[in-house]
């Protein structure tokens, strides 16, 4: 099977991927937990540290001008990578929770009344779903949730009769954590421009793994982490119109995000925020994380976003025909086909709790994600009260290891047969 990834080449770049587990060459298809590292990106962060180090925006001095300026450059090369219009849209935040939560907080306050209603769907992750429920609460809003077919894709349907005049958001993911599944987002930003609703999307599973563009898509806010696309954790992005950005207010304020403040003994005072991105990132940043972020960046941009969508495409084909071969009727594969979804494959051994099976692997030096993945109320809507087991791939993932994750599964039924 011709590939357009190298991936023997590619593999090189990831130290980790050459230990051990057990005696056993590690297979990690664990991605969307949290994907690996290049060591591109760990030398940057080193270098960082070694070479930089200081504050962002304190000093007049050279090594904070040169932490400065690399800061910034990261701020522009994300932008980039997403199709911002430039850095004053792309917010650093610690990941894809934090964001969701800084437009449910900043923005979501600020427009939500009592009565308005906010669209998510049941496949959301809890982080795309529990900010929305807080909100709607604390305003006297509304809930509505969009149910998925039976194919295991979204109701569109369902979802057009649900939008009307009082929805003012909708917050759906563009990639299921658990199903796979892609969203049409650009479907659904016209569902959302014909009420006025802002649309808000979970790119956390998508901006990884296929090519994102966010005029293209034309959503109004986007959040995605750093970890899940070979950056360090504790870094992430948020996305916004700068329109819409102007207007909100900071969730978290501080040092590094005013442009002027005065406060008088008697209590008069007067604060002006600074200037986007900076008026929403108050304190010191994670520096060298988003140096880090900047690097994994350029990686996937050397790689090229499609040439990784494809290579997972059929990564994730040949692991759904290899299952069902060496497993038959004794697996429960959820999600739909390879070409509606991204590289995630969850299931279920029949008799098994998904647990036991991930531990078992694990014996193979196999890593796999077992449980509700963080969206639970999508696994009670399907009947899975104990969870799924979960496989995801990434650039770095081979058929090999694939051929080896299914033998070792149907060893691991035989053994409990």
């Amino acid at each position: 099977m011709r590939l357009r990834v190298d991936v023997g080449k590619i593999r090189r770049d990831f130290p980790i991927l050459s230990r051990k587990i057990r005696g056993k060459r590690l297979i990690y298809i664990d991605n969307t937990a949290t994907s690996q590292r290049p060591i591109q990106v760990i030398r940057a962060m080193e270098e960082f540290y070694r070479t930089y180090n200081a504050n962002v925006h304190r000093g007049i001095h050279t090594l904070s001008e040169e932490a400065s300026e690399l800061y910034e450059e990261a701020h522009k090369v994300v932008a980039r990578f997403i199709g911002a219009k430039g850095m004053q849209e792309i917010i650093f935040v610690r990941n894809t929770t934090e964001a969701l939560n800084i437009v449910a907080l900043s923005y979501g306050l600020g427009v939500i009344e009592k009565g308005d209603e906010i669209v998510i769907s049941i496949m959301e992750h809890h982080s795309n779903m529990l900010p929305w429920i807080y909100l709607a609460e604390r305003k006297g809003a509304r809930i509505r949730v969009v149910d998925i077919l039976d194919n295991h894709t979204l109701n569109y349907d369902m979802l057009a009769e649900i939008i009307n005049e009082k929805t003012k958001i909708i917050a759906i993911t563009q990639a299921s954590n658990v199903l796979g599944t892609l969203n049409d987002i650009k479907k659904i930003a016209k569902l959302a421009r014909e009420v006025d609703a802002t649309l808000v999307v979970d790119g956390a599973q998508s901006v990884p793994h296929i090519p994102v563009d966010v005029r293209d898509i034309d959503c109004d806010f986007l959040a995605f982490s750093g970890h899940k696309m070979l950056g360090p954790t504790g870094i992430g992005a948020l996305y916004g119109r700068e329109e819409l950005l102007e207007k909100m207010n900071p969730v978290f304020v501080g040092g590094g995000m005013i442009s002027s403040v005065s406060l008088q003994i008697d209590g008069r005072h007067d604060v002006e925020w600074g200037v986007l991105p900076w008026k929403f990132e108050a304190g010191t940043p994670n520096i060298a994380g988003g140096i880090g972020l900047a690097e994994a960046v350029r990686y996937l941009e050397n790689v090229g976003m499609q040439n990784i969508k494809e290579h997972e495409y059929k990564l994730t084909k040949y692991a759904l025909e290899k299952l069902r071969e060496g497993l038959g009727d004794n697996i429960d594969i959820y999600g739909p086909p390879p070409e509606e979804r991204v590289g995630i494959i969850p299931f279920n051994i029949k008799g098994m709790d998904p647990h036991v099976v991930a531990l078992y692997l694990d014996e193979y030096g196999i890593c796999v994600r077992s449980g509700f993945h963080c969206a639970e109320p999508l696994h009670h809507r399907l009947g899975l009260e104990k969870g799924t087991v979960r496989a995801s791939f990434y650039l770095y993932n081979t058929f090999e290891e694939i051929d080896i994750f299914v033998d070792a599964l149907v060893e691991i039924f035989k053994k409990q047969k």
